[in-house]
């Protein structure tokens, strides 16, 4: 808990408190605070800046939905107190479509100029949108809502436990964590900004392992699939994985180096060869789709729009982890779809 004094002229409008404002020169200037490096010092600058009566800094610390109908009705809801001791209790967090939302227990005791006293409680709700997603002007961490009602407790006792009146949030997917925070580290600065804040498709793979003995429980694979990019006719994805016991690792694509032959060198004349002369692997995966019920992914590469050259790979998962087991090329150029195929592993345990 943190519980701060802010002794001042004005700090929080209380129903039934008709006292006439203090004036300024009557009680010393509160500290300046204008701090949004978290959601707790941002409720504390904003009653820094009530206090100094600073009211267009205390208006911009909320986001679209403010306190009052109006600015002026803002301003003259806080006439008539004299000093507030803020307690600010433990923050809680959640996150939803790139934002985070902050929950902020908060008891206060605002004094007016004759010594009367009033508790309230209740809390803040506040949001982070990514600072990744956003387009200019960056907006900081600002409050979205909140309550405070009259409590009738001792100041020292008033602060929430928690905020609602309902059960606590559910416990965030520690592992779907992990895999935006490895996928936002990683792709940040490469992917679409407006893929930055969705949520992934995810995916649970449950599976004997090779070496279980009879009666071994199922593992479980967490599979989740990130969008990238999208251009004229490719979309590109990556994907995460973990068993829950090695954390989350990006999965790897094999794909086979091709020695592709023409007639006369050139691609508009007849295809004379395709050769695997080696492999390769990538974190990318183009146009991918994942099929439950068969446990494969498969990719398909458009080489242009009209799709009658391309490559494709099919990945299957197996052991705990997908491998290739077919990849299928047509190089042809020839306005038709004929691939062949140039790997096939389907046969392989």
């Amino acid at each position: 808990m943190r519980r701060v004094l802010l002794a001042a002229t004005a700090i929080l409008s209380l129903a039934g408190m008709g006292q006439a404002a203090l004036a300024a020169d009557d009680a010393p200037e509160a500290p300046y605070l204008d701090d949004r490096s978290s959601a707790e010092a941002v409720i504390l600058s904003l009653y820094s800046a009530i206090n100094r009566h600073e009211f267009a800094r205390a208006w911009g610390y909320y986001g679209d939905t403010k306190p009052a109908k109006d600015f002026d009705t803002f301003v003259k809801g806080y006439d008539g107190t004299g000093k507030v001791d803020v307690e600010t209790g433990a923050v809680s967090d959640e996150g939803a479509a790139g934002s985070i939302y902050y929950s902020v227990p908060v008891a206060i005791r605002a004094t007016d100029k004759d010594g009367k006293e009033a508790v309230f409680a209740g809390c803040y709700t506040l949001r982070q949108v990514s600072a990744q997603v956003q387009a200019p002007p960056f907006r900081p961490i600002f409050i979205d809502k909140g309550e405070l009602k009259p409590s009738k407790a001792e100041f020292e006792q008033a602060l929430p436990a928690s905020c609602g009146d309902g059960p606590l949030p559910p416990k965030k997917d520690a592992i779907l964590e992990q895999a935006k925070k490895a996928f936002l580290a990683t792709y940040g600065k490469q992917c679409d900004k407006q893929f930055l804040g969705e949520e992934p498709n995810a995916f649970s793979i449950n599976y004997k392992d090779k070496n279980a003995a009879e009666g071994d429980p199922d593992k479980e694979t967490r599979l989740f699939e990130f969008y990238c990019t999208a251009a004229a006719y490719n979309t590109s994805s990556v994907y995460y994985m973990t068993d829950g016991l090695d954390g989350v690792l990006q999965l790897q694509f094999t794909e086979p180096e091709l020695d592709i032959r023409y007639e006369n060198n050139d691609s508009d004349g007849k295809l004379l060869s395709v050769t695997v002369t080696g492999f390769q692997t990538t974190g990318w995966a183009t146009n991918p789709e994942y099929d439950e019920e068969t446990r494969t992914i498969r990719t398909f590469n458009k080489w242009r729009g009209v799709g009658d050259a391309s490559d494709s790979g099919t990945y299957l998962f197996r052991n705990g982890n997908f491998s290739l087991v077919q990849y299928d090329v047509d190089a042809s150029y020839d306005g038709e779809e004929n691939p062949q195929t140039v790997v096939d592993y389907n046969t392989a345990p």
